[in-house]
């Protein structure tokens, strides 16, 4: 395959150019405006950061990038799936409110904020994996799947479970509906805490193959073993936090699911990649705080391919020296440190990314090959 072009500037800037602005003129370098958007929806993806956490990116990078949609007649919007944990984002209202307190309105970003798979977590769609291997069928929040052009943009830092969360784990894990992330992590069943239970029976309507029963007596809903296929469905339907699945999913197999989601979220339109790496934490936006960061900033990258971009990203990572009084430099300094020659994997020893980018290149998301075009 030929070689991708990955496009990348530093965070230096010069007087009278602020990095939204640098932001702007190197998607335009990168190739944006080849895409028709002319009076076209335009999904923006991207992690509003959960509350608590200060690590994620800040507005202004969203709005440069929605600003160039409009330049280019398209009509975008800020979109990301509800979680599958509870915390502040697993409806669309608290989704809501967390980004609102996040610094994320139509003002501060010039552009409307959609929760792509709806209030409860359960507004998705089925979209097939071609070539998919783990996953027949993608359920992908409907938002997202609706939009005629999809970007993503992306915060890279580190990861505790997949070593770095790039754009394959922006798209892939960021796009499923609550039931799609549950596809991703677990190949179980759900449990029911009784505690929790309220016994209104919500999740029984959302189940369409009786795998929950009410036990009328304890006025309690239980799991039928038998006849449940640990679809999620029953995740989004509960207010109450009742209904747990546990992420058994091994963390290769975890990485392939990934890549396989993130296919079927880009095939057949057209995309745009942005990733910034910036603010590297060791661990994902999606926790309540963020650790100090383990590597320097290195600067934006932007690419049609998502893969390349990816690689591109974490290579520059890999050149980089360890932040002093970092999670890195910690266990670097340990009496048992085993050196695995890479700062996210020494970051997080359990963690593991290398699969995802090869099975990505295995079932067609996109290259490992790539062309480094630098922009001052």
């Amino acid at each position: 395959m030929e070689k991708a072009k990955v496009y990348f500037t530093d965070f230096r800037t010069k007087l009278g150019e602020g990095l939204p602005t640098k932001l702007k003129r190197l998607l335009r370098q990168a190739g944006i405006g080849q895409i028709d958007m002319d009076g076209k929806f335009v999904a923006i993806k991207m992690h509003f950061g959960e509350l608590g956490n200060l690590g994620f990116l800040r507005p202004n990078y969203a709005k440069a990038v929605a600003d160039v949609a409009k330049e280019l007649g398209g009509r975008p919007f800020l979109t990301d799936c509800n979680t599958l944990y509870p915390g502040s984002r697993k409806n669309a209202l608290e989704h809501l409110y967390c980004a609102w307190e996040n610094g994320f309105t139509p003002m501060t970003v010039g552009c409307p904020i959609l929760i792509g798979d709806g209030l409860k977590g359960t507004d998705d769609i089925a979209v097939p994996v071609q070539g998919g291997t783990y996953i027949k069928e993608a359920k992908i929040g409907r938002a997202v799947m609706d939009a005629d052009v999809f970007i993503s943009l992306t915060h890279f830092k580190g990861h505790e479970m997949v070593g770095f969360g790039g754009a394959i784990k922006n798209i892939g894990m960021g796009c499923g509906s609550r039931a799609g992330k549950k596809d991703q992590h677990s190949n179980g069943k759900p449990t029911i805490h009784a505690e929790a239970c309220r016994g209104c029976r919500a999740c029984e309507r959302e189940c369409a193959n009786g795998g929950l029963q009410f036990d009328a007596q304890a006025k309690k809903m239980r799991v039928d073993e038998a006849a449940c296929v640990g679809c999620g469905r029953c995740i989004g339907a509960c207010n109450f936090d009742a209904i747990e699945f546990q992420s058994d999913a091994a963390t290769k197999e975890l990485n392939c699911r990934i890549a396989e989601y993130a296919k079927a979220v880009v095939d057949g339109r057209p995309c745009f990649h942005v990733s910034l790496v910036m603010d590297i934490t060791p661990n994902c936006d999606c926790h309540s705080e963020n650790d100090t960061a383990i590597l320097p900033d290195v600067g934006m990258f932007a690419s049609s391919d998502p893969l390349a971009l990816d690689q591109a990203c974490v290579d520059a990572c890999l050149r980089s020296d360890p932040l002093p009084g970092s999670q890195l430099v910690d266990q670097m300094a340990r009496a048992d440190f085993c050196d695995h020659h890479d700062h996210f994997e020494n970051t997080t020893p359990n963690a593991e990314y290398k699969t995802c980018l090869a099975h990505a290149d295995r079932i067609g998301l996109g290259t490992r090959a790539y062309e480094l075009i630098v922009m001052k």
